[in-house]
């Protein structure tokens, strides 16, 4: 794609999306400088969705270059999403390759009392030192 071709864009990071809309989401932040892997979905057993209905296999054999030193896992904040990168980092964290995930908690603007408790936890486990 565009993206890949991209001289300026590092190879050695890997953003791994469910959806090319991802993609769109991801690139309005103007902070991702590195290309991307869509999935084509997340393992969804109950959809009858499993890995081998996505594209890891190709993951993977980009990660057998080299020059992949990260892979950011960036799926979706639900159940499936949760189970794909969770796959993902178990198949990926043997080959030496650094896996991170986005971080996940409270939306800019959001409110305490309507938040849930997962998301809720998620914004606690995450905090970050105030300098």
């Amino acid at each position: 794609c565009r993206i890949c071709r991209d001289t300026r864009r590092s190879p050695a990071v890997i953003c791994v999306v469910e959806e090319p809309k991802d993609v769109i989401a991801i690139e309005r932040t103007q902070e991702f400088r590195g290309r991307y892997h869509v999935l084509g979905g997340a393992i969804s057993p109950i959809d009858g969705i499993g890995p081998e209905q996505l594209r890891i296999r190709e993951l993977l054999e980009r990660l057998r270059d080299d020059t992949v030193t990260e892979v950011i896992l960036a799926t979706d904040p639900n159940l499936e999403g949760e189970a794909t990168a969770t796959y993902l980092a178990r198949m990926i964290s043997p080959l030496g390759v650094t896996v991170s995930r986005l971080a996940s908690g409270l939306p800019v603007g959001g409110d305490l009392e309507y938040a849930d408790e997962v998301t809720l936890g998620r914004a606690f486990a995450g905090r970050r030192r105030v300098e």
